[in-house]
């Protein structure tokens, strides 16, 4: 199973939702530590702390979602793994940002189609990264892959101290 946590336009209600996220198994509320902001045209960028990256996506969605399967097995082991436990950020302010955790079962298909919506193209210049982080639903710890841009250098980007984009 495919989890990608969305705070933006993949969220029930917004655009592109009915048209990448048909066919979702579930959809449930869902947070993870960052910090959120809208560029000048009104799209949310996210910045996760880089120690909190569990793993950075590639070209292959089953090897992506196989990494997602094992590494979430290892954060819910009973055995007491440091790197298994969720972390806050070091730094400037960290804070929890709200989106929606999907749920899919087309891997194959999902990702390729959303990594082109969001310019994310392993090996070349992106607009957003996909990485693999905690995130918190109904009181567990998963691991989910959400996008990611670089807002260093970006005086556009105003920051969303609720962490929450057109709620």
């Amino acid at each position: 199973m495919l989890r990608l946590f969305v705070y933006g336009t993949l969220k029930r209600g917004f655009w592109n939702h009915d048209r990448f996220c048909r066919g979702v198994l579930a959809v449930e509320d869902a947070l993870v530590c960052g910090r959120l902001f809208e560029t000048s045209s009104g799209i949310p960028v996210l910045q996760v702390p880089e120690e909190d990256i569990l793993a950075v996506g590639t070209t292959n969605p089953l090897a992506d979602v196989a990494t997602q399967a094992h590494i979430t097995a290892r954060m819910s082991d009973p055995e007491p793994i440091p790197d298994r436990l969720p972390k806050k950020g070091t730094g400037a302010p960290w804070g929890d940002v709200y989106g929606e955790l999907l749920t899919f079962d087309d891997p194959e298909i999902r990702l390729p189609a959303i990594d082109r919506l969001e310019g994310f193209h392993p090996g070349g210049p992106c607009l957003y990264r996909r990485v693999l982080t905690s995130t918190q639903a109904h009181g567990s710890v998963l691991s989910a892959w959400l996008y990611v841009a670089d807002t260093t250098g970006h005086r556009g980007f105003k920051p969303l101290p609720s962490g929450n984009w057109r709620s």
